[in-house]
């Protein structure tokens, strides 16, 4: 397979994934603070996004420049490593408005 069919792979799982976000955070900050099974799907969903941000700038580091790009994979190594400690106020700002960033950076990859 080449890198450019592997790129546009992880780009499709990165924007639904970050799809999935968006719905998340429209339930809103109630929802999040109030269910643990919200801020568990936080969790899983930097999860996700961070190890395609990863795989997207080891397959193209020339591409994907962008310091995004590497806070995603460094939030994912805290929440997957740190889960014990992680910062609730960080992980909703991170969803909630890096998240959005990102999509825009995904969707601005793709071939014109």
């Amino acid at each position: 397979m080449r890198a450019s069919d592997r790129i546009d792979g992880l780009l499709d799982d990165l924007e639904q994934t970050l799809h999935s976000a968006d719905q998340l955070v429209a339930r809103g900050r109630e929802a999040f603070d109030a269910d643990f099974t919200v801020r568990l799907a936080f969790e899983a969903l930097s999860n996700r996004v961070g190890e395609a941000t990863k795989r997207l700038v080891q397959l193209d580091p020339d591409l994907f420049t962008e310091t995004e790009w590497t806070f995603a994979s460094r939030h994912r190594d805290k929440v997957v490593h740190h889960y014990n400690s992680i910062d609730v106020e960080v992980l909703w700002s991170t969803v909630a408005t890096h998240f959005p960033r990102l999509r825009e950076l995904a969707h601005s990859k793709r071939p014109r």
